[in-house]
Order: structure tokens, then sequence, then C-alpha cells
């Protein structure tokens, strides 16, 4: 069925006009570095910066839990490598494909946002997340599964970087009073 939605996509939805735009899309995702960029933004304004710490700590509760451990457990072979009649549209992936990093940190620094940062925020860059995943199906070198698996670790790193920072900053302001 997964094999049956990226060709789909692939015959349906890929344009010559669209294909930059996506690529573009993509490498925003890049090693989480728009991400990460932000999260130092963030860290670097007093406003924001519990909001920085809690992306900074659920980008890496995401490397930690997606780059080191369930890609390497799981071990899924990229779609482009199983599915003869799908052609893919960046380079070939140095990763295994289970589950989408490009989502995972996406989704893990977006769900942050929905904590701490107004909707005219959050919403804008939740969409933005939402295309960087997407993007990772028109391309072709995720299932639609590694996509949701991205999506899911990533809320739940971001949850927990969330409860982390919480639990830290209350025991430090119990400490000094």
């Amino acid at each position: 069925m997964e094999a049956n939605i990226l060709l789909w996509i692939q015959e349906n939805l890929r344009f010559e006009w669209l294909t930059p735009i996506v690529k573009g899309i993509t490498y925003l995702g890049n090693a989480g570095i728009l991400w990460i960029i932000l999260s130092v933004l963030f860290i670097a304004f007093k406003k924001t910066r519990k909001t920085g710490l809690m992306t900074s700590t659920a980008l890496i509760f995401d490397l930690l839990s997606v780059n080191v451990l369930v890609k390497n457990l799981v071990a899924r072979t990229r779609p482009y490598e199983l599915i003869e009649e799908l052609t893919i549209l960046i380079e070939k992936q140095s990763d295994y494909s289970f589950p989408s990093g490009h989502t995972a940190a996406s989704f893990a620094f977006v769900s942050v946002l929905w904590f701490t940062m107004p909707k005219k925020v959050s919403i804008p860059m939740t969409v933005l997340a939402t295309l960087i995943a997407l993007s990772r199906l028109y391309l072709g070198v995720h299932y639609p599964t590694d996509i949701l698996g991205g999506v899911v670790i990533g809320i739940v790193c971001g949850i927990c970087a969330v409860a982390v920072v919480n639990l830290i900053e209350k025991k430090i302001k119990k400490e000094t009073h």
C-alpha cells in the first residue's frame, strides 16, 4: 500500500515547476539546521529563552531517539531501493528510512511552540514542519509510515522537553527560595 501511495504521488503530484520548491523546503530540514538556528535565536533573547531551552532539549531528545536508537534498531531500507518504479528527486540518503529525521526534528521543535508561543507563531511553524514532512514523500525518500513515525516521535520529544525544562526550573526556584 505504501508503495502505491508513493507511486501515486510520483504520477499525480510531481510537477517540474514544483520540484525545486519542494527541494528547497526539504533542505530547510537538513540536519535540523533551521530548528537549531531558531533555538539559538530564542535562547539569545530573554523573552524567548525558556522556549529556546525547550526546543534545544527537544532536538537533543530527537537526535538521540531517532538517529542513535530507532533508525538503527528498525534499519528500514529506503523506498527507492525497493520500489523499482520510484524515482528519487534528490541524492540517495546515507541512513535508514524509519523514522523520518526531518519530520521528527520539525515536530519536536514545533510541539514545544504549541506550549510556549502564541498561535500566530506556532501555526505557521507547524505548517512549515508539515511541508518539510510531506516533501520527503514527494521526493521519494520516505514511506508514509516513516513520516507518521517521525511526527509521533517528534511530538513525544517536544512534550518531554517541555516537562523536563519545567521540572528543572521548578527545582531551581525551590532551591533558591
